[in-house]
């Protein structure tokens, strides 16, 4: 890692120096904690000291006896007297929750196969790309109703996206979390899988797994803000380090800590996670959260562009399209800012996609109204053709349209139960034919009539109802012909 990289917030490596790393002499730690009295490497409970380092704000000690599984975090020792624990900003595994201590990993324990994929894949722009979005948690479980892990996940995941014509997966967060009912939005741990599935090498192997059988993988990635749980990243050395001084932009909407883009050191953090997921895991691509929030101060028009913010997705977005062939880079935007697509020396953000969410909204507003009142409301269906050429737009049927009483997309549609069928099919049927890669989220395909709950698999029972059969089959059929005519995606 180039230090002056890192201050200026141009690195794209700096886990390859920061965190617990394993070498022939043992484990050499260090983190950045500048302007604290001292940093002690708790591991496995015992307190080691850790010795100041180049301009006295890295920490570094050399462990030889300490060994990948162990369990360490760090004591930070403030000017103002006092400390607190935290996890390690670059560690790469974590303890499953509710414990929260950082974990000693080993990586090149396993190898890839998939360098065929990895050779042919591309952005998707020219082919089709059908995007099956989901929850790890709560796709199916165990028979007890437990979390299957990553390798069981992908046992099981593949034939069915193969028999169900998706040809991309794209995860909810995965960075380690504390709170279920977050999703994977607050993290904690930018550089460590979450644990509830397994281990990092897990992962890797589902990738690896879904790679092999020509289904790229998708990562949902969260650049704006994180967790504010006090033994991550929250005030790490004693004082605001990642997040804002000032509440009035620090704190977000959802009651996490913005992370203060002007900050070379944050970055250079973020631009090195998104870096590290692509290089270690061979994710295809990152979908990135509340891109609104990076154009607006805290997604507000009115209160200005938020320049810092512009220019670190700028730098970033730029330097992963340099590093890695093949790589698709997806905004979740409800903004009107211009070229979000566009690359970045056209003065664009450098993005492959954008969510058309006013597309979104406008279909699903049309086919909860009753059919006497749709002659009038037909620009609902009309005018995303008046802007869909200004980006490379993704049409999302998400997470976010089946939750919180928003009811399931089956149960938007006008009329009683029997009635809403027809209307999702040809709801469905308009979303093949419209310009735009497409998406959906799990159980939208069979019909779900519950809204998604995080703590519960879907509704697989539900095909046992010929009436719900009928419309998987029927969204089998319509995702196989978006696949085999290029007419549809070119």
């Amino acid at each position: 890692m180039d230090m002056y990289d890192f201050y200026t917030g141009k690195s794209f490596d700096a886990h390859e120096y920061l965190g617990a790393h394993i070498d022939n002499d043992g484990v050499v730690f260090r983190t950045f904690a500048p302007d604290v009295k001292g940093v002690g490497l708790l591991l496995d409970d015992v307190e080691l000291a850790m010795n100041s380092i180049y301009d006295g704000n890295f920490y570094e000690i050399r462990v030889p006896e300490a060994q990948a599984g162990q369990s360490y975090e760090y004591r930070i020792y403030f000017k103002s007297d006092g400390y607190h624990d935290h996890c390690d900003p670059y560690g790469l595994q974590s303890e499953l929750r509710p414990n929260h201590k950082s974990v000693i990993c080993d990586l090149s324990a396993y190898t890839f196969n998939d360098s065929k994929w990895m050779k042919s894949r591309s952005n998707c722009i020219d082919k089709p790309l059908n995007i099956y979005e989901m929850h790890l948690g709560s796709w199916h479980t165990g028979s007890d109703g437990e979390w299957l892990s990553y390798t069981e996940i992908a046992e099981q995941l593949v034939p069915y996206l193969k028999k169900s014509g998706y040809n991309y997966t794209e995860l909810l967060p995965i960075c380690e979390y504390p709170n279920d009912e977050s999703w994977g939005y607050q993290a904690t741990g930018f550089f460590a899988p979450t644990s509830r599935y397994g281990s990092p090498t897990d992962l890797i192997k589902m990738i690896d797994i879904l790679h092999q059988n020509e289904i790229g993988v998708i990562l949902d990635f969260v650049p704006v803000h994180f967790a504010v749980d006090s033994y991550a990243l929250e005030r790490y050395n004693g004082s605001a380090l990642y997040e804002y001084p000032n509440t009035a932009v620090g704190v977000s909407e959802w009651g996490s800590y913005n992370f203060m883009h002007s900050r070379g050191e944050v970055r250079s953090f973020l631009q090195s996670a998104a870096n590290y997921w692509m290089s270690y895991y061979h994710f295809d691509g990152l979908r990135m959260d509340a891109i609104s929030r990076i154009i607006y101060w805290q997604g507000d028009e009115r209160r200005g562009i938020n320049g810092n913010a512009l220019e670190f997705i700028k730098v970033m977005n730029s330097g992963l399209k340099t590093s890695h062939k093949g790589y698709m880079l997806i905004a979740e935007d409800s903004t009107n800012y211009p070229g979000v697509t566009h690359p970045v020396e056209h003065d664009g953000l450098g993005f492959d996609y954008k969510w058309d969410m006013g597309w979104m909204h406008d279909t699903l507003e049309y086919f909860q109204l009753p059919p006497c009142a749709r002659s009038e409301n037909y620009h609902k269906l009309t005018f995303s053709i008046m802007y869909f050429h200004s980006e490379n737009y993704l049409l999302p049927y998400s997470h976010d349209e089946v939750v919180h009483g928003k009811a399931t997309i089956l149960q938007k549609m006008n009329g009683q139960y029997e009635d809403k069928f027809p209307q999702a099919r040809a709801m469905y049927l308009y979303m093949l034919v419209h310009p735009g890669k497409k998406l959906n989220f799990m159980g939208n395909e069979i019909g779900q009539l519950r809204e998604w709950d995080e703590k519960r698999e879907q509704d697989w029972d539900l095909r046992k109802y010929p009436i719900h059969d009928s419309f998987y089959r029927f969204m089998n059929d319509l995702n196989h012909i978006y696949l085999s005519h290029p007419a549809l995606s070119e």
